[in-house]
């Protein structure tokens, strides 16, 4: 074709060659879309090897999605559960617990530093358990070998623990009641009940143990911790040698004073009977001597009498007389039972009682006992020539007896032991007291459903006072 191209440029009014052009042309075209025919073949076979690559390529990567979706959050996940689970079981003091991970990776590290971690504190908690195992047999065996009883009770007052003594005395066994209600026990157990009463604190029980009755004292330790309490401990102390010994003391000085009393009176009767003139005249050194003898026995018979109320006292055999009373009776035996005395000092007695009050209930002798005792206290303590107060009046449903002296007065450190048996104010050198008479007088007014304060300043004097309610 280029030829005959070639030849038609070069004349191209010649047309003879026009033929083999087009002929050549047809030729051209044939082999032209042969080979489009050719190519497409060759296209569309590639196009179906791709189309199968791609198909499987995309089934393959499909499989690893799916496989990856399936699989990869398990393998994150699980040793995070794993460690998610042993950090749970220590937090729960499970020290036994163990990861195991056969990854060699971060995971893995974790997991073996995790289980160093946990053989260290079951190694601690192994060691710390057994000491404190040990402590605790140890002060087991300290408790239940004392003569005491001993509850412990925690903040919610459950029973935690008795010793062998405490169990004895309730007459039940530790392992029945451990984590019960205490006030629970108490609805059946009388001296439970009575243990949990606060107001028992300062009372003395008597409970029938070792085969005879004993006395014990109720301690309530409160157990706390950073200021919180977190349980209480009740402390049953035996008393019981100690109230042998004080009741045997009390006998004792009972049976002294009721055989001295025989004698000091008879003493007494021969000096009065040594001042009657019909036995014969004493000179001025034997009525001198006579006098003496008098005032000590008087003295002595005052502290026998003393001490024979305080056996009643401490034995409980007050015995009173209760009956309607006139407080004025009261105050004119009292204040004429120490005029005597008031005159020997020049002090002035002056009783003041209000018109109109109600009989009381009392035992008269022994009412009258305490007022006498009271101005014969504001007699020795007061100066000479000064006064002394007795008022009677009316408070409420009661009768108020006051006795006010002017003497030097008592500090203030003192008063709240001034009714104390055997208590002397230091400083006052009084030798012939007992120390007895306010403790008695206190325990007689209180045996009468009364009560008894005092009131005092250091140069102004005292006031001892009680109360007793109306017939």
């Amino acid at each position: 074709m280029t030829k005959n191209f070639n030849e038609m440029l070069i004349d191209p009014t010649d047309s003879s060659n026009y033929s083999d052009i087009r002929r050549s042309i047809y030729k051209i075209l044939d082999l032209n879309e042969l080979a489009i025919l050719r190519k497409n073949g060759t296209a569309q076979n590639t196009a179906e090897s791709a189309k199968d690559i791609l198909t499987i390529l995309f089934t393959i990567l499909t499989l690893v999605s799916f496989t990856f979706i399936f699989n990869l959050p398990g393998i994150i996940s699980d040793p995070i559960r794993s460690l998610s689970e042993g950090i749970l079981a220590i937090a729960g003091k499970n020290y036994k617990k163990r990861i195991y991970l056969n990854q060699r990776d971060e995971f893995g590290d974790l997991a073996n530093a995790f289980n160093i971690m946990a053989g260290k504190l079951d190694e601690y908690e192994s060691s710390n358990l057994a000491k404190i195992k040990f402590e605790k047999s140890r002060i087991e065996t300290i408790i239940n070998q004392m003569r005491d009883g001993i509850i412990g009770l925690d903040e919610k007052r459950n029973i935690l623990f008795l010793n062998a003594v405490a169990e004895k005395l309730l007459g039940i066994k530790e392992s029945d009641i451990a984590g019960q209600y205490a006030p629970d026990i108490a609805l059946h157990n009388d001296l439970m009940r009575t243990l949990l009463q606060e107001d028992m604190e300062k009372k003395d029980l008597k409970i029938y143990a070792d085969n005879k009755e004993s006395y014990f004292s109720k301690d309530v330790l409160s157990v706390a911790t950073n200021q919180e309490v977190i349980g209480q401990v009740i402390v049953l102390r035996n008393i019981t040698p100690f109230h042998e010994l004080n009741e045997a003391k009390t006998n004792f000085i009972a049976t002294v004073s009721h055989e001295l009393k025989t004698p000091i009176s008879s003493i007494k009767m021969s000096a009065r009977l040594l001042t009657d003139l019909r036995v014969g005249e004493l000179n001025t050194e034997q009525q001198e001597l006579i006098r003496s003898i008098t005032d000590d026995s008087d003295r002595l018979l005052k502290i026998t009498g003393e001490l024979l109320n305080m056996s009643q006292v401490e034995t409980g055999n007050i015995q009173l007389k209760l009956q309607p009373a006139d407080p004025v009776t009261i105050v004119d035996q009292a204040v004429q039972a120490v005029l005597f005395q008031a005159q020997q000092k020049g002090i002035r007695i002056d009783s003041s009682v209000a018109t109109g009050l109600p009989l009381i209930q009392a035992d008269v002798e022994k009412t009258s006992w305490v007022l006498i005792n009271f101005l014969t206290n504001a007699i020795k303590f007061s100066p000479e020539q000064s006064g002394i107060e007795v008022t009677a009046c009316r408070r409420s449903d009661k009768v108020e007896f006051i006795v006010r002296d002017h003497g030097r007065g008592i500090d203030e450190k003192y008063l709240p032991r001034i009714f104390d048996r055997y208590f002397k104010v230091p400083g006052t050198h009084d030798r012939n007291g007992t120390g007895l008479g306010l403790s008695i007088s206190k325990e007689f007014i209180e045996a009468q459903g009364g009560h008894i304060w005092v009131s005092s300043q250091l140069g102004e004097g005292s006031q001892f006072g009680f109360n007793l309610t109306a017939a």
